[in-house]
């Protein structure tokens, strides 16, 4: 197979996919219609290979040459020539990806997959009237996908089980963990859950029970510990001796009570939202949070090598 990724749409999330193929070995062409911006991407991109490269996070590969595999394109044909994964990457605006994946359709190789980044527009919203429309689906990282592989495969009505098992195997293959649903939902899987959390952790601050941080703590360092290398059905699996269906015997009725008072949203953009931010601002302050953001990623970097090196020294 061609190992070629053409990345439509050269920001954040498309240079965090050029990096996610480039590492495993693919070509990989950038294209944005604004001038300048994938040369500038590219530029943003070898330095990120610098701090990859620094964490043993390049599977071995120098950053030069992991950076020599990603070019940039003039025209979306020159782009999407010979390819064999298109992954775009445009706003969250339905009227543009439409237009964005008419131009798409018929100049990609018949037998390329056509993936979208978008975080929560389902893919039958701008796929329906593509000539090609069962290569493609949608293929939304946790971001940056180079250093939080689990990303979301999700199928239009249309999508063809081949491209959805190609698909799989080539994120697989470049080192991601798809998460492959067998139909699309409105949010998807990841922002459904992390909906849900959110939703409570606003009403507790908005209700007077906790502070902004006393939730984050509660990740942090407590129930995110677990989860970073364990999902909520394997804790509660090993929280009870007889394992999942003994969990729910002992348990099953404290979350029964617990949902009814659930059942009421925060209104996220009143007065909650003022106590949240002024929280927030006093533990980092706005002109912090780029530095802050860097901090993340250098955290994020040190905690994949970790968890690799714990796979191979302890198992999956």
């Amino acid at each position: 197979m061609n190992q070629r990724a053409s990345i439509v749409g050269s920001g954040l999330i498309g240079r965090s996919w050029a990096i996610a193929f480039a590492r495993a070995g693919w070509e990989v062409v950038m294209w944005d219609q604004a001038d300048g911006a994938a040369e500038a991407s590219r530029a943003t991109t070898l330095a990120l290979l610098e701090d990859l490269a620094s964490e043993d996070l390049l599977n071995g590969q120098p950053a030069a040459e992991v950076g020599g595999r990603v070019g940039v394109a003039r025209t979306l044909a020159e782009a999407l020539d010979g390819t064999s994964w298109v992954q775009e990457n445009t706003p969250e605006i339905v009227e543009i990806k439409r237009e964005v994946w008419a131009t798409i359709d018929p100049l990609a190789p018949e037998g390329a997959v056509c993936a979208s980044s978008t975080s929560g527009i389902v893919p039958s919203a701008f796929t329906e009237a593509l000539q090609g429309r069962g290569r493609c689906l949608v293929a939304h990282p946790i971001n940056p996908p180079y250093l939080i592989p689990a990303v979301e495969l999700v199928p239009a009505p249309w999508t063809t089980p081949e491209a959805m098992t190609r698909a799989e195997e080539i994120m697989r293959a470049i080192g991601q963990s798809p998460i492959v649903m067998s139909r699309e939902l409105d949010g998807f899987v990841m922002n459904r859950l992390q909906g849900a959390l959110l939703e409570e952790a606003f009403r507790l601050v908005a209700d007077g029970f906790c502070t902004v941080e006393d939730v984050d703590v509660g990740l942090r360092e407590g129930l995110a510990l677990r989860w970073s290398f364990i999902g909520p059905f394997e804790t509660i699996d090993l929280n009870a001796p007889g394992g999942v269906r003994d969990y729910v015997s002992r348990y099953g009725g404290l979350y029964e009570r617990l949902y009814k008072s659930m059942q009421r949203r925060a209104d996220w953009t009143g007065e909650v939202l003022d106590t949240v931010e002024r929280q927030r601002r006093e533990r980092t302050p706005a002109d912090k949070l780029a530095d802050r953001q860097r901090w993340r990623d250098r955290r994020l970097m040190a905690l994949s090598r970790h968890k690799r090196k714990a796979a191979a020294d302890i198992g999956n």
